[in-house]
Formats: C-alpha cells, structure tokens, sequence
C-alpha cells in the first residue's frame, strides 16, 4: 500500500518570533508524501518575508483578510489534496524530523481521527500531554489535542468544515460533531507536536478567560439535542465558571 499523503496547513498573522520554527519542523522532515499549506491573515512584521524564503518548498501559499481563525483553517482545507490533513499552527512544531514518518504507521482505514501525544512548552520547559479522546467527557470540555491530531480528508465531507461563527472553540465544536456522529478515533501513545503556551487559548486573565467560556456555551448551545443535556449544560455553568474564578484569584 502507498504510503498517504499527508496536507499540514498552518495558519499565521504576524508570527516571525515563531513561524521560522514552525516551518523548518515541516520541510526536515524525512516523510516525504507531505503537502504544505500556509495561510496567512495579511501579516505587518516579517512573517511574510519568512515564509517567501521558503516559498520553493511550500505548496500553496495565501496571504489575504479572514474573518478569524475558522475562516482560515476552512480556506487550507478548501485546497487541501492529502488523504490527512494536520493543523500545526504558527506557534506550534514537530516534535523531530522523523514526527510524521512514525505518525504514517499509525493512520489506517478503520478510522478517521488519530491522536497522538502533544508537548506544552512554556518558555523552553516541555510537559508531556495526553488526548483524553472521543468519550462522554467531550460533551463539557475537549480532550482533544488539534496539534496531536491527524484526520481522515474524508471526516470534513462527513461533518462539516469549521464554525467560523466560533472565535475560540472552533476545534472544540468540530471534535464534538465527530463524536456526536460516531467517528471512529484512535489515541496512540507517540508525541507528535510541540504546542508554545503563547495563543489565545492560554490567556489566563479574566477577561479571556470569560471569552473561552462564552465560545464554548456557544457550542454547547448548538449541540444540545436533548432536555437531559440541557440541565446538565446549565448545571455546568453555574459551577464551572465561580470554580476557575476560584482559582485565578488564588493564582494571582
């Protein structure tokens, strides 16, 4: 069997403290059935200038106006040709050049979502992160690693592409659909990525904090299909958030 092509897109504004990183873990690589997306939101510092240099080894290259971090995520999966598709976005990286040569041994027929192990790096200090899954859990908080996660081209045409009306939880909505729509995943125990705690998601201040919590009611909202969930959903809120209010204030 031929090996499958592999489509990373990786989606950036104005990244030049770490997009050079980002790129030279995709072009090292010694699996060579990859295609390379990069879609750039209309960069002001040197990010342009970055990726240009390398532009002989990127496949397709989009610099344009986007409304979010969906509507770019959706344009890279509108020109994907791989038979997977991995996001690895302006801050994150492979963790070596043999990451997706090993990762290539995993991905089979019978499933459509393969997660792997990622590593949180917090100025220079590397923590081991492992998926939870598609499992009941989904239905409160992800526990799925975008950056750890290789999908089928095949899953987009089956739910959907992603909710660019979500400016925060758009991967958590995707995750959720799938696991909603009985999508067959597979968590395999090998550290794929390396994900900086420097985007949005890891803003611990309140104010972006209660952002997240405000996408995220969002997807409850939209993939609530029964009065059982909905208490449990209102129940949520009502705990959860006074329970990380809890927190932030101690870890003031």
């Amino acid at each position: 069997m031929d090996s499958p092509i592999i489509s990373i897109i990786t989606i950036t504004l104005n990244s030049q403290q770490f997009i050079e990183t980002t790129i030279q873990s995709v072009i090292k690589q010694n699996y060579t059935k990859i295609e390379y997306i990069i879609i750039d939101g209309v960069s002001t510092d040197s990010t342009l200038d970055i990726i240009k240099k390398h532009s002989s080894q990127i496949d397709y290259f989009l610099s344009e106006p986007d409304n979010g971090i969906a509507d770019a995520m959706n344009k890279g999966l509108k020109v994907a040709k791989g038979d997977y598709i991995l996001f690895l976005h302006s801050d994150d990286y492979l963790v070596d050049e043999n990451a997706l040569e090993n990762a290539s041994h995993f991905l089979d027929s019978d499933h459509d979502i393969f997660l792997f192990n990622i590593f949180y790096c917090d100025n220079g200090r590397k923590t081991l992160i492992k998926p939870r899954g598609l499992n009941c859990w989904i239905n409160f908080k992800t526990g799925v690693l975008h950056q750890g996660t290789i999908c089928s081209r095949n899953l987009f045409k089956k739910i959907g592409d992603f909710d660019t009306r979500l400016k925060i939880a758009m991967d958590y909505d995707f995750f959720l659909r799938a696991y909603k729509n009985d999508i067959k995943s597979k968590i395999i125990n090998f550290p794929l990525s390396v994900m900086r705690t420097t985007g949005i998601s890891f803003k611990k201040d309140w104010p972006s904090l209660n952002e997240r919590f405000s996408d995220e009611r969002q997807v409850h909202k939209k993939n609530c299909d029964s009065l059982i969930k909905a208490i449990m959903y209102k129940m949520f809120w009502l705990l959860y958030p006074p329970y990380k209010y809890m927190v932030y204030r101690l870890c003031k």
